[in-house]
Parts: structure tokens; C-alpha cells; sequence
């Protein structure tokens, strides 16, 4: 790997453990504030608002400036919103702001890879950080639950630090060079840039499944991650810092799916990891019939495997062709713009489901379904493509 790539690492790994902390914190700090139980998914709806809203704004910004600057004033944003929680601001607000921090990282985090290194490394490059930030989903909530079990503002000031420490690795990513710098930033052509660029990639073949396969994943993963917690508390009886075991061994499922499609799977074969996405929803609907915690770990330690098999290829032929037809920011913005939609969309049928007190195990097979019918139009509609596109 190039000069800098593993400050970039440790950068990421710094953000991402805060950020998976954080949300924890503001679930405890929600519980001490007597706020209602929906409104623990609606923590998620106020962070990734920022993603969509500004979606036509950080790909051009990520891509203006160099990208290790744009990550360091990012990391600026989410300290700001934690001292906004430490000072009395509600917890959906202060973590509203950490959202814009994030909306902003984002582009230039996964676009630097692309600036970095060659094609050929993207997806070692893709396993090496999905591996920290899957480890900082790991020991993230765990941290989080933990700290803030006595006391979430000390948890939340904790974490605060943890900002701090990220920016300060963001300042010693090299500068690269400046690539796709737009021609104009009146507020018009934005809006006809992001446009232009979210039709380009829903035209390409390859990017309209990848970015497709991507927006289900985050959409799916967001929600899964509340869904657990509800299941463990209902199934399991575990309280909060226990199920946030379970959240650590998906992850470390994640991790280990990341790692086997880094070896095996090569770019251009990215798309053959379709199926897996099926079996995932599968195993997530068997998850009704699960009584023992031993088990339940197993069964989420293979969904998780399932699930970074086949995120890690598409998510890097994403950014591949992204970089190749848009730049890094633009195509990162656009994905983002997506994927964050996914998560408002089910983490919204989440919330009204909870809201209304659907039983648990209906909500699971209901989530299990629908993932098991996307995957499937997804891979049909690719190979209906193939198809047509096959000289006779």
C-alpha cells in the first residue's frame, strides 16, 4: 500500500468507533431523558437526513479540496454536535449535527481510495477499510453501551475525545492532487451536476446494480442493527449492553465475508456475489425460530459473513466506476444519497412497525422478505441485461 493509507486507517477506524459509540450514547441518554422507545430508530432518520439533503453539495466539496482536509473539518462537525449534547441540546438534534459531519466525511473517505491507489488494489484497499470500520462497529456500541451506562454525558464526552484523536491523524493524510474541481458552485449548477451524475450511474449497467446491491445493503444493515436489539430483548432476554454482544459478532461476520471476498473475488467478477445477498435474507427470517444465544450468535455470524461476501466487490466496483465516469466525490455523494434513503425508508417502516407495536417476529420476517425479494429483482433484472447485451 502507498505513503498514507494507513494514517487514512487509523483516521477511519478513530471516526468510525466514535460515530458507532455515539449512537449508543444517545440511545442511553434518550432513556434518561424518559424519551419514547421510537424514538431510538428516529436517531438514525435525523443522522442520515444530512446525506440526503446534502447529497448535491459534499461530492463537489469532497472533490474541491483535498480530501484529508475535507475529513479533518468533518470530524470538526461531529465534536460540535457532541458538545452540543453535553450542553443540553436534545439528543435527536445534536446527533442531527454529527449527521451533517458525517454526510461530509463520507465522499471523501471512500473517494481518496480511488485518488490513492490503482484499480487493481481497490478491493484489498475496500476489505482493509471495511475490516476498521466493521471492527469500530464491533467495539463501538459495545464502548458506547458501556460508558454510558452510569452516566451517558461522560460516555458522550468520552467520545468527544475519540473526534478529536481522528482529526488529528486527518491532518497528516497526504495532500494529492485535485481531480474533477467543478467549474462552477452557483447553487443551479449544483443541483443539474448531482442530477447529471445520479443519472450517469443509474445508466451504467454495472453501476445501476452495484449502486442498487449497496442501497439495500445500508438500508438493510441500519435497520438490522434496531431489529437485534428489539429481537435480543424479546427472544433473548438480554438487556442492552448484552445485545450489543450480538451487534459485535455481525460484525466480526462482516469482517470475516470482507476478508474471503478480498482474496477471492477479483473486480471484474464482482457481480457473481449476488446470490449471496439471497441466502442473507433467508437466514434473517429464520431468526423467529431461534431461542438460545449460543445459536442466535452462530446464525448472525453467518448472515454477517453473507453480508460483507457480497458488499466489499460491489461496493468497490461502485467506486470504480464512479471514479472512471463521474470522480470519487461525485460518485460517493450519489451513493450516499441512496443507500441514506434506503435507511430512511426501512428504518422508517421500522419505526411505524414499533410504533404500532407489531410483534417481533413479524417484523423479522416481514425484513426478511423483502430482502429476498429485492435481491432477487436486482439479480434478474442483471441478468436480463447480460442477455441483451451477448452478441448472438
Amino acid at each position: 500500500m502507498v505513503k498514507g493509507f494507513y494514517t487514512l486507517l487509523i483516521a477511519q477506524f478513530l471516526s468510525a468507533i466514535a460515530d458507532n459509540a455515539l449512537l449508543f450514547a444517545a440511545i442511553a441518554l434518550l432513556a434518561k431523558l424518559n424519551a419514547p422507545t421510537w424514538h431510538e430508530p428516529l436517531l438514525r432518520e435525523f443522522f442520515v437526513i444530512s446525506y440526503i439533503v446534502l447529497a448535491p453539495f459534499v461530492g463537489p466539496f469532497a472533490d474541491a479540496l483535498p480530501k484529508g482536509k475535507v475529513m479533518f473539518m468533518s470530524n470538526g462537525l461531529k465534536f460540535l454536535g457532541c458538545i452540543a449534547a453535553l450542553v443540553g441540546v436534545p439528543p435527536l438534534y445534536a446527533y442531527a449535527i454529527v449527521g451533517i459531519g458525517a454526510a461530509a466525511y463520507s465522499p471523501a473517505k471512500y473517494g481518496i481510495l480511488t485518488e490513492m491507489l490503482p484499480s487493481h488494489l481497490l478491493i484489498k484497499a475496500n476489505a482493509w477499510m471495511e475490516g476498521t470500520t466493521v471492527s469500530a462497529i464491533i467495539l463501538g456500541p459495545v464502548l458506547g453501551a458501556t460508558i454510558s451506562l452510569k452516566d451517558p454525558y461522560l460516555g458522550i464526552a468520552c467520545i468527544t475525545v475519540l473526534y478529536l484523536m481522528a482529526a488529528g491523524f486527518n491532518f497528516y493524510i497526504p495532500k494529492l492532487p485535485i481531480n474533477h474541481k467543478i467549474p462552477n458552485r452557483s447553487l443551479t449548477f449544483l443541483l443539474k451536476d448531482f442530477w447529471h451524475a445520479f443519472m450517469t450511474l443509474w445508466k451504467d449497467p454495472l453501476g445501476q446494480v452495484s449502486l442498487a446491491v449497496t442501497t439495500l445493503f445500508w438500508g438493510a444493515g441500519a435497520t438490522l442493527q434496531f431489529v437485534v436489539l428489539k429481537w435480543a430483548d424479546v427472544r433473548l432476554g438480554f438487556n442492552p449492553q448484552q445485545a450489543t454482544y450480538l451487534i459485535a459478532i455481525l460484525a466480526v461476520g462482516i469482517a470475516v465475508g470482507s476478508v474471503i471476498a478480498s482474496r477471492y473475488v477479483q473486480l471484474e467478477n464482482a457481480v457473481k456475489v449476488l446470490p449471496a445477498g439471497i441466502y442473507m435474507g433467508i437466514l434473517v427470517i429464520s431468526m423467529v425460530i431461534i431461542h438460545q444465544p449460543v445459536v442466535a450468535g452462530l446464525l448472525l455470524f453467518v448472515i454477517g459473513i453473507l453480508s460483507g461476501y457480497f458488499l466489499v466487490p460491489l461496493n468497490s466496483l461502485l467506486q470504480h466506476r464512479g471514479h472512471a465516469l463521474l470522480g470519487a466525490g461525485h460518485s460517493i455523494a450519489v451513493q450516499n444519497f441512496n443507500e441514506n434513503i434506503g435507511i430512511l425508508l426501512l428504518l422508517g417502516a421500522y419505526t411505524w412497525m414499533v410504533g404500532k407495536q407489531f410483534d417481533i417476529n413479524v417484523i423479522v420476517t416481514i425484513f426478511g422478505v423483502f430482502i429476498i425479494l429485492s435481491m432477487s429483482l436486482i439479480t434478474l433484472r442483471y441478468r436480463k441485461h447480460l442477455v441483451r447485451s451477448t452478441p448472438e
